[in-house]
């Protein structure tokens, strides 16, 4: 393991120790709930509605399933979903396996468009399956640390050393994320998947945002009063 990538390991263990040492000494919220309202604040801080997300998990189920039916063993496919699009990723062991997962996961109501990046070729090692982890979190974490990017608003998948972004973005958040990522370490490409919007469209949400969050404060939850 390089120095980076210890680095890299060491600084996401410490923030991880750092959250829970905060829990344990403070012992003011259960850990569940520490865990709900910051999923909840990503869910609100995402630019699908709260039913597209579900809806997109949903998909995202049942192309798994049949991904890994359709693969086989031999096969190792990743599906992520993003406003119902789906990208699928992996290996597998023939042209006509790639066009039949991908054919099949068409299927799935409501999905509307198949990413097909799916190689064919002898399935990826953990080791590499892991490199791509610790790569989505350092591209993760390198959108965090740029002001101008709202981080929740991109989902990150790498497959070898190769990075696909999705997400609703505009063209200058989407050419500027795609910047980022492939400064990080041990990005090989970068693919953008984007659903694209308007500045004008981004500045319309921020606004019903703002709005929404004034309205949630001026009723806070009976355990805040």
């Amino acid at each position: 393991m390089n120095k980076e990538n210890l680095h890299w390991k060491n600084t996401l263990t410490k923030i991880l120790l750092a959250g829970a040492l905060s829990c344990s000494l403070t012992a003011c919220v259960p850990v569940m709930l520490v865990s709900g309202a910051v999923g909840g604040s990503m869910a609100a801080s995402d630019r699908r509605t709260v039913g597209m997300q579900t809806e997109d998990k949903i998909i995202t189920l049942k192309g798994e399933n049949i991904a890994s039916k359709t693969s086989g063993e031999k096969g190792h496919v990743n599906v992520a979903c993003f406003n119902r699009k789906i990208l699928l990723t992996g290996e597998v062991d023939s042209e006509a396996t790639k066009q039949a997962v991908a054919n099949e996961i068409s299927g799935i109501e409501n999905v509307q468009a198949v990413v097909n990046e799916i190689a064919v070729m002898t399935p990826s090692t953990m080791g590499s399956r892991s490199n791509d982890s610790l790569i989505t979190s350092k591209v993760s974490a390198s959108f965090l640390a740029e002001k101008d990017l709202h981080s929740n608003a991109f989902k990150t998948i790498t497959e070898r050393g190769t990075v696909y972004l999705m997400g609703r973005v505009t063209e200058r958040e989407g050419d500027h994320a795609a910047q980022v990522a492939a400064g990080v370490n041990g990005v090989e490409k970068v693919v953008k998947v984007f659903e694209y919007i308007t500045e004008e469209e981004l500045q319309k949400m921020s606004v019903v945002k703002q709005s929404n969050n004034n309205t949630e404060w001026d009723t806070p939850p009976d355990e805040l009063r």
